[in-house]
């Protein structure tokens, strides 16, 4: 039996070997696979803060590709609360809203109302109106009254 005993501690300390030289190879695998792994994730931070630089530094208007007006328009969204709230903050009659958008006070009405929808184009005059104040748009006012 001692030889039966000897043979199996001998093979175990063979295989021991074995498994050791085998797991010292692996270990070296994984810590190469493990740094060039590191060495990738920093590329990829760097290239990401290059790209945010990059976008930072064009200005919004030079990324975008030019619009078609119609196409822009037909994005613009239009509600008729929002139209009394503008003719509101505007301090204008119907009748005035219409001239400076180009259509007539009754119009508006039937706009603010949601009985009817503006067309396109006069949606797009509605819409640049939002952006002007009190003055501007009695400027604008002025002016048409002395045009016409």
């Amino acid at each position: 039996m001692n030889i039966a005993i000897a043979l199996r501690n001998e093979i175990v300390r063979l295989a021991r070997k074995e498994l050791r030289t085998e797991n010292q190879a692996l270990k070296r695998a994984a810590a190469t696979h493990r740094r060039e792994i590191a060495a990738l994730k920093r590329r990829a931070h760097a290239l990401e803060q290059q790209l945010r630089r990059l976008d930072r530094a064009q200005p919004a208007a030079a990324a975008a590709p030019p619009e078609d007006p119609q196409d822009a328009a037909a994005r613009l969204r239009f509600s008729p609360a929002g139209l009394a709230a503008l003719r509101k903050r505007l301090q204008l009659s119907a009748h005035d809203l219409g001239l400076l958008a180009g259509v007539s006070g009754q119009s508006i009405y039937n706009w603010e109302r949601g009985q009817t929808r503006p067309r396109t184009a006069q949606l797009a005059a509605v819409a640049g109106l939002r952006s002007i104040g009190k003055k501007e748009a009695a400027a604008r006012l002025q002016a048409l009254r002395d045009g016409a």
